[in-house]
């Protein structure tokens, strides 16, 4: 400002009247508030009027002072969102360190009363939350100086022994993981030498004569009978494999020699599967029994099962051919990935008059006197014979982390008719399924029921119409697209993987019944939910899929633009891209390609807890870690001809993890091990504590909600933090129904997830209409993206109408291993 200009006047007056101190750095600033403050022709304020400017000018240097005074007193659990709203508290432009911290007890004593309903619990909530957000464990000390908060905040009597009892509980908890570490890491190294050891024993093939005491041609030909297990295959240079055999084993064969002489059939259990040409693994191979695994249900093994595929794209009608068979038989079972279709199988079949229980990996609904079961893939019953099974979205057996599952549901459903649904790339897989568990197979192809055309010209944010789906591949890309298009004045909708199933539905209501036009969304919708879709426009063709940034494939983009021309609803599908995202001929080459071939026809086994007692059983060792390690080395060899193990490195990581947890069967770790956590929310330590607990016969707590704002003041962060304390209530329900006697708070923590899907759903509600209400207040919609002029540049170069594709960010939508696993 100029140095006539009012309002350096009024402040040069302001300074001299009151005798405020003001720092040359301040003045511009200050100038400029109190420019705002001026009518035409004053160049004078009073003194409430500066003293609050002042005030204004000064809150973030004080809430930076307040974030370093809690520092250094050990409050590491104080947020920058506390010091600034105790800053904002202050009217005091001078005020001294007591004065703040004073501001600052106000509004933390209010947070924490906010936090849960009891000291206990909002102590255990804040750890949590810190815990979630930084990795950090508050030590004892720290847990001392929060809980002398917390009794402040809940007005609690100094002699009620809570702070005493808190402290007292947090040294115990940390030399109790101390220990655990300590044990884990004393029982690793011993497995490990249990393996060394056994591996320093095997023997080469040259000793197999004399042990076996017989002839090398015998021992080759008893080989190839799958008569004598090679314990270990070591691959060599040139492309052949050197055999090793445990001598044990060997010696305890030499009782077989004249009946295998005598040309005897070998061993019943010992049969491989159909098709299997030769096989040969190691004696906890023949144990575990992974390469013949359709063996393994007997129940499904028992039965004339028939096998129906039905295949086709999206919105062809494959739910409804198979729907319609299962209402009309006496019993049977839908199987789905999501719990959500779980929810829409159990529905269509009850709207069907036919009453179906439910049973997924956090819920069972039983209704009594009901034949049929809707569930999850990974919860499928494989004991109670049922007449119609259907198993959808097939191709999911080709997922890297959950491929097993359906390996296990198409080869062990004890359905008499199974129908298997999916897209034509499944095809070849389900055949060789079938081929090995000796079951007929027909084939039924479905046309999709309305047309799907690429559109000729990229669409442009602005052209964007009721009943357009945008997809990106982030949670971050599809929340800044949507404060985009809100602050357009646009109503919209999202779903993206971390949103509960009941939130996705509510979205996905609000957006069929015309309450958002827009929906924007990860591929989160390319399964389940029905969405009155016109054009589906991608707004980037690439995707960090947890491992790399690649193209998106055939697959892929027709089953996620597939969801376009709902049938009845629209004439035709569209499949767009957004203006700068990519080329429209990519999505025309991609939708019409072929199925895809699979690189890889066999598939994915993983052992269940059957199988994992009974190789502790054959190595003598109760250690999840060294049964896994066993399992991982001498199981299945990689040119198995029919079968690969999956992948199990967060079941591996979370046995390593658990091995110093004393006090918990074999079983119940292995429980523990299947549980749906994101390691990347430090899932695994948080498994291991509450396994400690349960371990302890001390009752698992919980997650709760913790503070809950307004919906229509929550920011970003707050809801992220709800999504994660959502999944921390899924991990927790999911063990509460295998272990009800550790996890005993079933309705509280049903309870808290009820609030915490009201409280998203409002979020996603409110702000949406906030906005549209700030719009009509001005008279205007907004044209611009915030913070940018109407056609702006971007920091890349971009027009703001464009908003950065996810190849910007580095996280993916869907968490690796094992959350995406249970349902």
């Amino acid at each position: 400002m100029t140095s006539n200009s009012p309002a350096v006047s009024a402040v040069a007056a302001a300074i001299a009247e009151t005798g405020l101190t003001v720092e040359t750095r301040e003045l511009p600033k200050l100038e400029r508030t109190i420019a705002r403050a001026l009518t035409p022709g004053q160049d004078r304020v009073d003194d409430a009027t500066f003293r609050a400017a002042l005030c204004t000018v000064r809150r973030k240097p004080w809430g930076s002072r307040l974030m370093d005074l809690t520092r250094r007193a050990g409050q590491v659990w104080v947020t920058r969102a506390d010091t600034e709203a105790a800053a904002a508290t202050i009217d005091d432009p001078e005020p001294d360190d007591a004065r703040l911290l004073d501001a600052l007890s106000a509004v933390i004593r209010a947070r924490l009363r906010a936090t849960a309903p009891t000291p206990e619990a909002a102590v255990e909530t804040i750890r949590a939350d810190l815990f979630d957000g930084t990795g950090r464990v508050l030590t004892p000390a720290e847990t001392e100086t929060l809980s002398r908060a917390v009794a402040e905040a809940f007005a609690l009597d100094p002699r009620s022994g809570f702070v005493e009892g808190m402290r007292r509980d947090a040294d115990i908890r940390r030399q109790e993981q101390e220990a655990i570490e300590q044990a884990a890491r004393t029982r690793r190294t011993e497995e490990e030498r249990r393996l060394q050891e056994w591996e320093a024993s095997l023997v080469g093939f040259s000793e197999v004569p004399r042990l076996l005491r017989c002839s090398g041609k015998e021992a080759l030909r008893w080989i190839a009978e799958n008569r004598l297990p090679v314990a270990r295959r070591v691959p060599q240079p040139d492309g052949t494999e050197h055999w090793e055999f445990d001598p044990r084993e060997l010696v305890a064969l030499r009782k077989h020699l004249p009946e295998w002489r005598g040309g005897a059939p070998t061993t019943p259990a010992l049969v491989p599967d159909a098709g299997t040409r030769k096989v040969g693994n190691a004696v906890i191979a023949r144990v575990a029994a992974l390469d013949r695994y359709a063996a393994h249900f007997k129940t499904a093994r028992a039965l004339k099962r028939r096998i129906t595929l039905v295949t086709g794209p999206t919105n062809s009608g494959k739910s409804h051919t198979a729907l319609e068979a299962l209402a009309r038989a006496e019993s049977g079972m839908a199987l789905a990935p999501l719990r959500l279709l779980a929810h829409e199988f159990r529905e269509a079949l009850t709207a069907r008059g036919v009453p179906t229980s439910l049973a997924t990996g956090e819920e069972r609904i039983e209704i009594p006197g009901s034949r049929h079961l809707a569930a999850t893939v990974e919860m499928c019953p494989l004991h109670n014979p049922v007449d119609v099974a259907i198993i959808d979205e097939a191709q999911m057996l080709s997922d890297p982390d959950r491929g097993a599952a359906w390996t296990a549901a198409i080869m062990g459903a004890p359905a008499r008719h199974l129908y298997v649904l999916g897209a034509p790339d499944c095809v070849p897989m389900v055949r060789r399924i079938a081929e090995l568990c000796g079951d007929p197979l027909d084939e039924v192809r479905l046309e999709r029921k309305g047309p799907l055309v690429t559109a000729s010209e990229a669409v442009q944010i602005k052209d964007l119409k009721p009943h357009d789906a945008l997809i990106a591949f982030s949670r971050r890309e599809v929340l800044d697209l949507r404060a985009l298009l809100v602050a357009r004045g646009r109503k919209v909708a999202v779903v993206y993987g971390a949103l509960s199933p009941e939130v996705r539905r509510a979205e996905a209501q609000r957006f069929n019944d015309g309450a958002a036009d827009i929906l924007i969304a990860t591929d989160a919708i390319g399964m389940g939910l029905n969405l009155t879709i016109r054009r589906v426009i991608f707004t980037a063709l690439r995707k960090f899929d947890g491992t790399q940034t690649r193209d998106l494939n055939a697959q892929e983009v027709k089953q996620i633009g597939g969801r376009a021309g709902r049938y009845g609803k629209h004439e035709q599908g569209i499949v767009a891209v957004l203006a700068g995202a990519g080329s429209a001929a990519f999505v025309r080459t991609m939708l019409a390609a072929p199925p895809a071939e699979p690189t890889d026809l066999r598939p994915q086994v993983q052992p269940d807890s059957d199988i994992i007692q009974a190789v502790a059983a054959e190595i003598g060792s109760e250690s999840l870690f060294g049964v896994l390690s066993r399992i991982r080395r001498a199981v299945l060899r990689h040119d198995d001809p029919n079968y690969r193990l999956a992948n199990m490195e967060q079941a591996f990581a979370i046995a390593t993890a658990l091995e110093g947890v004393t006090g918990l069967t074999l079983a119940q770790r292995w429980v523990y091990a299947m549980c749906p956590v994101d390691d990347r929310d430090n899932g695994i330590q948080r498994l291991v504590q509450w396994a400690a607990d349960h371990a302890a016969d001390r009752p698992v707590i919980p997650p709760g909600t913790g503070r809950l704002p307004p919906a229509e003041r929550a920011d970003r962060v707050e809801l992220e933090r709800a999504e994660k304390r959502h999944k921390r209530l899924v991990a927790w329900r999911w063990l509460a129904l295998r272990f009800p006697d550790a996890y005993r708070a079933s309705e509280d923590a049903e309870d808290a997830t009820a609030r915490l899907n009201d409280w998203i759903e409002d979020v996603l509600r409110q702000q949406s209409s906030r906005a549209r209400a700030d719009e009509a207040g001005r008279g205007r919609p907004v044209s611009k993206h915030p913070g940018h002029g109407p056609r702006s540049q971007s920091g890349d170069g971009r027009s703001s109408d464009h908003p950065p594709g996810p190849n910007a960010y580095k996280r993916t939508d869907r968490p690796r291993g094992k959350s995406l696993r249970t349902r």
